[in-house]
C-alpha cells in the first residue's frame, strides 16, 4: 500500500557531497516520523537522522554538523544531504517512515515502512 524508493547514492572521494532522496507513494494519508538508517558492512544498522512531521531533527553524533535532514510534505518526500562525506560513512543507506495509509475504507499506520536502499561509497 506504500512503497520508499531512495535514489542518489553512489561513489565519491572523501570530503565530497551527496543528496539522496526518499519518495514515498502510495494510498497515504499522512506520514509521521521519516528516517535515514545506514548499515555497513559487518555492522549493525544505524540511526543516522531523523525528522518529524513538524520538521525537528535529530541526528547521530557521528553525521552532526555535515549531514541535514529535510522534508517537503507536499512531495512526500525526504532528503539527506551528506557533506564532507569520510570513508566511515560508507553504507547503504535505507529510508523509514512512520505512515498512516488508506485500505478498503480504513486507515492503518505501519512504523515498518522501508525503503530498498542506495549504495553510498566514500573513497579515501
Amino acid at each position: 500500500q506504500v512503497q520508499l524508493v531512495e535514489s542518489g547514492g553512489g561513489l565519491v572521494q572523501a570530503g565530497g557531497s551527496l543528496r539522496l532522496s526518499c519518495v514515498a507513494s502510495g494510498s497515504i494519508r499522512s506520514i509521521n516520523a521519516m528516517d535515514w538508517y545506514r548499515q555497513a558492512p559487518g555492522k549493525q544498522r544505524e540511526l543516522v537522522a531523523a525528522i518529524t512531521s513538524g520538521g525537528t531533527t535529530n541526528y547521530a553524533d557521528s553525521v552532526k554538523g555535515r549531514f541535514t535532514i529535510s522534508r517537503d510534505n507536499a512531495k512526500n518526500t525526504a532528503y539527506l544531504q551528506m557533506n564532507s562525506l569520510k570513508p566511515e560513512d560508507t553504507a547503504v543507506y535505507s529510508c523509514h517512515a512512520d505512515v498512516t495509509y488508506y485500505k478498503n475504507g480504513y486507515y492503518f499506520t505501519t512504523r515498518d515502512c522501508w525503503g530498498q536502499g542506495t549504495q553510498v561509497t566514500v573513497s579515501s
